[in-house]
């Protein structure tokens, strides 16, 4: 197949990548190397992914319409997936009018250009953030209108944007609701790797809501396997013309996050400095979902034990940056 991959150098992307290379595909990668986090790390995995020959890529923004559309009027793509975002809560309060223009005005543009181009699938990145406080597990049927970020509240936004595409041009739509993804070569921003380098450093861990926070982590290796499953997915349902599906991908299973710097602390094999908190406004308490509705349109295999994942990471980051 010719997919294209929006944010190919990012985390998700460039594992992906990778897989859909692997297997024989042609991958078309974009991405715009932003400064969000180390674009050194993005630099890197882009370089590990341009040594395949099935592999093109193409530095361009998602919100520059015309320069995406050169790509599109280029090649026929069989599936977009498009995992070119802003992420992360925090930096949202900071740069509002960044996630609006890439998330929004970029996705209403890969919307515009899928239906235009008449792909046959597109898959795009959702966020667990979208649950807000909503009871826990979270699940797909749960109303959610009351993000607590402003980043959750743009993947919101492009769910409501894909349902009215699949629906009005007949487009078969997958909206991912990702649960905290970590693993080697993972985004710096995000708690595992934060917490990893700074007891490394010798530097204080600070744990908001007094350490009581509970997150759904979902090993790479899992979310790829899932994502390569839906790609190659024909037929979703015989009883069914739906078009539009939204799916949370995650382990299943929720931990403590003083009790992850404990997983953290013995695969480094050191103790952590750390310093209680109060909870942040923007921060939801807790994460979890049983993946339900994945269930139903794949099979899953065995998903990665945090314990294994940890030391999975751990060892990519000493190797990586020590």
């Amino acid at each position: 197949m010719k997919i294209l991959i929006t944010g190919c150098a990012g985390f998700i992307g460039f594992h992906l990548a990778r897989e859909l290379l692997n297997t024989g595909n042609i991958v078309y990668g974009v991405d715009s190397l932003n400064d969000y986090y180390d674009r050194k790390l993005k630099i890197h995995r882009l370089a590990i992914l341009n040594k395949e020959k099935k592999f093109n890529f193409n530095k361009v923004d998602i919100s520059n319409f015309y320069a995406l559309k050169k790509i599109f009027n280029k090649k026929k793509f069989d599936t977009v997936i498009n995992l070119a975002a802003y992420a992360g809560v925090s930096y949202s309060l900071k740069f509002p009018e960044k996630y609006i223009q890439t998330n929004e005005v970029g996705f209403f543009n890969i919307l515009e250009l899928v239906k235009k181009f008449k792909v046959k699938k597109l898959l795009f990145a959702s966020s667990s953030s979208i649950y807000g406080t909503n009871k826990l597990p979270f699940k797909e049927s749960q109303i959610t209108d009351s993000p607590l970020s402003l980043y959750g509240a743009t993947k919101k936004n492009n769910e409501i944007l894909a349902s009215y595409y699949s629906k009005e041009f007949n487009i078969t739509i997958i909206g991912i609701r990702f649960f905290t993804v970590y693993g080697p070569y993972g985004r710096p921003d995000l708690s595992i790797f934060k917490f990893c380098k700074q007891i490394i450093k010798n530097k204080t861990v600070t744990l908001y809501n007094y350490g009581n926070n509970f997150r759904d982590f979902t090993y790479i290796d899992d979310v790829v396997d899932n994502l390569n499953k839906l790609i190659k997915l024909k037929n979703f349902t015989s009883k069914s013309k739906r078009k539009f599906y939204l799916l949370n991908i995650s382990s299943g299973k929720k931990i403590k996050i003083s009790n992850l710097i404990k997983l953290i602390e013995k695969a480094l094999g050191k103790k952590a400095k750390t310093k209680l908190t109060k909870k942040l406004s923007y921060d939801i308490p807790a994460s979890l979902s049983y993946s339900t509705n994945l269930k139903k349109l794949i099979k899953i295999r065995k998903k990665t034990q945090i314990k294994d994942g940890i030391n999975k990471f751990v060892n990519w980051y000493q190797e990586y940056y020590l």
